[in-house]
């Protein structure tokens, strides 16, 4: 096993921006490509089947990346044991879940054939989940070149995808697409697993340590689970009541915010191993260094807002005019960074200081409250609904997220007081 890869915030950071910037230059071309690809309503439609396996989908590795980075971020030698882990539970679950797709949303949504939800619920449970938790392995080691390559390297292959049938067959169906992107995100995990296997070793298999920790696991599942539901469930509902274009339209303008989101979340992904050594010196420890992230990430956040309220008008023009509607759907999310850089500072301090069991009753609530308010505004408004959800989810969870940190931290001073 090599050394350490270690470095400071601002060079790992660093190193995910540059590696996201480019993922994000690559996704824009990629949706561009993708939008022109499909029309309005294939994209809808692709959209839509990949939302419903996503809102499943992070249950197959069960948490198991999660407490990975964790444990072997603080002790580099456990790290053979809790990647095996992670394999074995990632293969069966990710199997186990992409067959319960196949088997349930044809009946949940028309538009979907058991074909094309089979492509993308492979693609997703499977490849997609080996990927990123093999990106969570080199991100315990602070390898972050490595991680940020990873993230690069399927978008680059999606692009490159979509652009050579942009251009050879100029129109294609969701069906079409997601053949095609399947055998894409099979060569990036063998890629993946190729590059974990001679950087570290082996994996190796622990029962007791997969039932000591599935717990702890599990309950990152459902905090990640939650963060999906809210992000994906108004585009399968879109979806299920047949509102494909609306999808279309309302999908891409999500993906822009999610383009625009990409120097937090580089942040986020540099800093989240330190919250957990952080972490080990309790609340206060972690609540100070969410605070400094945050002054990093919320300038950042106003800054991406900024420019997709005067970018937005461009979408028409890059992805054609059938997304016309983009514009306005663009302006209605711009805010979304703002909100995420709030709660996912003080989310992430809340997870490294051990109470990942509160974040998740947050992370609950608001998937919940995303749940019961979408299934009213989305047959009323359509994707316009949808947004006024978003914002609404987004920014109760920043408030709660720090609301309960600020909390924790008052208490921890008390008790220090006392004693």
């Amino acid at each position: 096993m090599k050394a350490f890869g270690g470095g400071s915030l601002a060079h790992n950071a660093s190193w995910m921006l540059l590696g996201q910037g480019m993922s994000a230059l690559c996704q824009g071309l990629y949706f561009i490509f993708l939008a022109r690809l499909l029309g309005p309503v294939q994209y809808g439609i692709f959209a839509g089947a990949f939302a419903m396996s996503a809102v499943l989908s992070v249950y197959a590795p069960l948490g198991s990346q999660f407490t990975l980075l964790r444990y072997v971020s603080t002790d580099l030698k456990k790290f053979a044991d809790y990647w095996g882990n992670v394999l074995f539970t990632t293969l069966v679950l990710g199997t186990l879940i992409t067959g319960l797709l196949v088997w349930c949303v044809p009946h949940l949504a028309h538009s979907y054939s058991w074909e094309l939800v089979l492509c993308v619920s492979v693609g997703d449970c499977l490849c997609g989940q080996l990927t990123a938790a093999t990106a969570s392995a080199f991100q315990a080691f602070e390898e972050m070149p490595i991680t940020a390559l990873l993230g690069l390297l399927t978008n680059l292959l999606r692009t490159l995808l979509a652009g050579v049938l942009l251009w050879h067959m100029h129109h294609a169906t969701a069906q079409q697409w997601v053949i095609a992107a399947l055998g894409v995100s099979f060569l990036g995990v063998c890629t993946a697993l190729t590059l974990i296997t001679q950087r570290y070793g082996w994996p190796a298999f622990s029962l007791p340590l997969l039932r000591q920790r599935t717990g702890e696991g599990v309950v990152f599942a459902v905090s990640v689970s939650t963060g999906g539901i809210y992000n994906n469930f108004d585009k399968a509902m879109l979806g299920h009541y047949g509102m494909n274009a609306a999808n279309g339209i309302y999908t891409m303008a999500y993906r822009v915010v999610d383009i625009c989101t990409l120097p937090i979340t580089s942040v986020h992904a540099a800093a989240f191993p330190r919250f957990f050594k952080k972490g080990v010196g309790g609340v206060r420890n972690t609540t100070s260094y969410a605070l400094r992230i945050l002054r990093r990430t919320a300038p950042l956040a106003f800054a991406s807002t900024v420019v997709m309220v005067l970018a937005a008008p461009v979408i028409p023009h890059l992805v054609g005019k059938g997304f016309g509607e983009g514009v306005s759907a663009l302006r209605w999310l711009c805010l979304l960074p703002v909100f995420r850089s709030f709660h996912l500072s003080a989310g992430d301090a809340l997870t490294g200081a051990g109470h990942q069991n509160l974040r998740l009753s947050t992370q609950a609530s608001a998937a919940l409250f995303n749940f019961v308010v979408n299934l009213f505004l989305i047959p009323h408004y359509g994707w316009l609904g949808a947004a006024w959800s978003s914002l609404a989810t987004d920014g109760l969870l920043g408030i709660a997220n720090w609301t309960v940190l600020l909390v924790l931290r008052s208490k921890s001073k008390q008790i220090i007081g006392v004693a």
